[in-house]
């Protein structure tokens, strides 16, 4: 039978209490798990159920439409030969979790693509067309940040994936806070150690807990709302998470706090003898180097493309899973 997850454990659900009404609340509670959907995607899954099992609704043989209240399975059901399907059927969450998990690194590498072009051509020292120094750097910056996304976007995903499990629409919040908590000090403690190692000095105050809280936070948030979105426009949803997030890159930058490119500054400030520079960033506004009104709007550039690219995978993966 070729039925998503969600589907799948649409039908668990009504063989495992054969005969007895399952309302349209609980196929939300159990099935949706909290996510607000329409009635008419609870419709489209009876639907696709009736055509797979070859079941007529005006005859049923196996769904029965209780009108306006539910649905109720109607077969006779063999539980001796039921009970194994639906212990498997509990743990292809797990692979769910797993798969919106991965869409929300991949998101966030994306976006680390991005960020990391324009550090790379604004960071370089000298013109690209003469020699390879410029493109070393260019290189140099666009793995780094791409780097720190996919690590950022793996520990918010998996945090808003995890708690996404237990039902309730506002856990993806706190999931994408704790995400974004582990993730922020994995990075900061791992840079200033690789730091120290190799060169004997840290750079400073680079991006770490607080930046991944507040982010995280945001990127939950954005979840959420697109969640309540779900029917309307796919624009409406981008748009709000990249808000969203460009709202927690202004916090993180009136906060004191570091993005990736207030950390990559500290480095080309810790390390004055290297080809990394900022000052064609600040010059863009009328600034003498990587001065307040950069690290805002850089700040906010940052936090807008990573919540959007987060939330947008991770809300297709999950479309595509309903």
């Amino acid at each position: 039978m070729d039925l998503s997850a969600r589907y799948f454990d649409a039908l668990a659900l009504l063989v495992a209490e054969p005969g007895r009404l399952v309302s349209k609340d609980r196929f939300m509670d159990e099935v949706w798990r909290g996510i607000p959907v329409t009635d008419e995607a609870l419709t489209q899954c009876v639907r696709t159920l009736r055509k797979q099992l070859g079941d007529d609704a005006a005859r049923p043989r196996f769904i029965e439409t209780v009108p306006k209240h539910g649905y109720r399975f109607v077969a006779a059901v063999d539980t001796s030969e039921t009970i194994a399907p639906v212990k498997i059927l509990s743990a292809r969450p797990w692979s769910e979790t797993m798969l919106l998990a991965g869409a929300g690194t991949i998101g966030g590498g994306i976006a680390g693509f991005i960020g990391g072009l324009i550090y790379g051509f604004a960071g370089a020292s000298q013109p690209l067309a003469p020699g390879m120094g410029a493109v070393s750097v260019l290189l140099v910056l666009l793995c780094m940040t791409i780097l720190v996304a996919l690590m950022g976007g793996a520990g918010v995903a998996l945090g808003i994936a995890i708690s996404s499990r237990f039902g309730d629409s506002y856990r993806p919040i706190v999931g994408g806070m704790l995400g974004g908590l582990v993730t922020g000090t994995l990075v900061k403690f791992l840079g200033l150690d690789a730091f120290d190692l190799l060169i004997g000095r840290s750079p400073g105050d680079i991006t770490g807990p607080l930046e991944g809280v507040v982010v995280g936070s945001a990127v939950g948030i954005a979840y959420v709302i697109a969640g309540r979105l779900e029917a309307g426009p796919r624009w409406r949803r981008i748009a709000v998470a990249v808000l969203c997030g460009a709202a927690a890159g202004l916090i993180v930058a009136a906060l004191g706090g570091h993005m990736m490119g207030g950390s990559l500054d500290l480095l080309a400030h810790q390390f004055p003898d290297s080809r990394l520079r900022f000052d064609r960033i600040g010059a863009w506004f009328g600034e003498s180097g990587f001065g307040p009104v950069s690290r805002m709007v850089t700040s906010a550039l940052e936090g807008g493309l990573f919540s959007g690219g987060v939330v947008t995978a991770m809300r297709l993966a999950r479309r595509n899973l309903v």
